[in-house]
């Protein structure tokens, strides 16, 4: 029996490269797909065609389908969507029914291999003698006085619970490491923001997008911090009190902040991120980049080929999932 399938985006040319590949070719050989990708712009001289369209595809520049669009889409029954979040759009479907699917635990795995580099080689003091390394005289001395203890035994704090703080702890697991994790939700903890601030030699922040977590890693968070420790950011800039940050990173030059995200991205013209020399900014690259974005296309074609087969679902969303 055919399934009838549209793919929407307002990131036509996004949403090519998550499917680049054969993804394209592999999902045109599981259904019967409409040939044009639906933008909202496009959306309303679309839909009188998409009357059949029993599945929806998606990524990044997913739209919220309205209820009078949804009502033109009657037998719609899953939407699969390549790329996190689907907070801000899958309510209304959840609603009628509809099935999500969410690539959100795929999307997880460049960022955790991204914190894992960054994690061993802060553990070893790289960041620290990387910049300090600048003479033949500071040989002997970084050698001999490093306040990195190495990567046997050492404690790293992971802020956050969900997708990308287990994974990373996952990926963590081979390595003779102390991995604390620390919940967002206080009730849940079994080590305090403060306690791993002060006993940890890398934090490694994962923090949900919730405004209750907003400004929530400040300046007495970072004072507590061990001589040489690493603070890493891939969470979301908005966390981290970033005036703090400065005031704290300028009086200790021993500790290194490497920033992924900034509040604002990029950080406005002037400010002492871009030249602090123990802070490292990257250009929000730790998210599926290039090729990896095609993890996410791999993820739902798997589990549309389960829904399919009428095959339990290994990435459905029931619901807005925090930690």
């Amino acid at each position: 029996m055919t399934c009838y399938a549209a793919c929407f985006s307002d990131q036509p040319e996004r949403f090519r490269q998550v499917f680049a590949r054969g993804r394209w070719q592999q999902l045109s050989s599981l259904c019967q797909l409409h040939p044009r990708i639906v933008t909202q712009k496009t959306l309303a001289e679309e839909l009188p065609l998409l009357s059949r369209v029993e599945v929806i595809f998606s990524s990044w520049g997913m739209f919220t389908l309205s209820p009078q669009n949804l009502d033109s889409l009657p037998n719609l029954k899953a939407v699969f969507y390549a790329a996190g979040t689907t907070d801000y759009f899958s309510s209304s479907l959840l609603s009628r029914g509809i099935t999500v699917v969410s690539a959100w635990r795929a999307n997880a795995v460049p960022v955790a291999e991204f914190c894992l580099a960054q994690i061993l080689l802060a553990c070893k003091g790289y960041f620290q003698n990387h910049r300090e390394y600048c003479s033949t005289a500071m040989l002997d001395i970084l050698s001999s006085h490093s306040l990195a203890f190495g990567a046997y035994g050492e404690r790293v704090a992971l802020l956050g619970a969900g997708a990308i703080s287990q994974t990373l702890a996952g990926f963590l697991q081979p390595f003779s490491l102390d991995v604390v994790t620390v919940p967002s939700r206080p009730e849940r903890r079994t080590v305090s923001l403060e306690e791993a601030f002060e006993t940890a030699f890398v934090i490694s922040n994962h923090l949900p997008n919730r405004y209750d977590n907003v400004g929530v890693l400040d300046g007495s968070l970072f004072r507590r911090m061990r001589p040489g420790a690493v603070f890493i950011n891939t969470g979301r800039g908005l966390q981290v009190n970033e005036a703090d940050l400065i005031d704290v990173f300028t009086e200790r030059s021993e500790l290194t902040a490497l920033l992924d995200v900034t509040k604002p991205e990029p950080p406005i013209e002037g400010s002492p991120l871009y030249r602090l020399p123990n802070i490292h900014l990257s250009s929000h690259i730790a998210g599926a980049l290039n090729h990896e974005t095609q993890r996410l296309a791999d993820c739902v074609l798997g589990e549309f080929k389960r829904w399919l087969n009428g095959d339990v679902l290994c990435h459905q969303v029931n619901k807005v999932v925090t930690d």
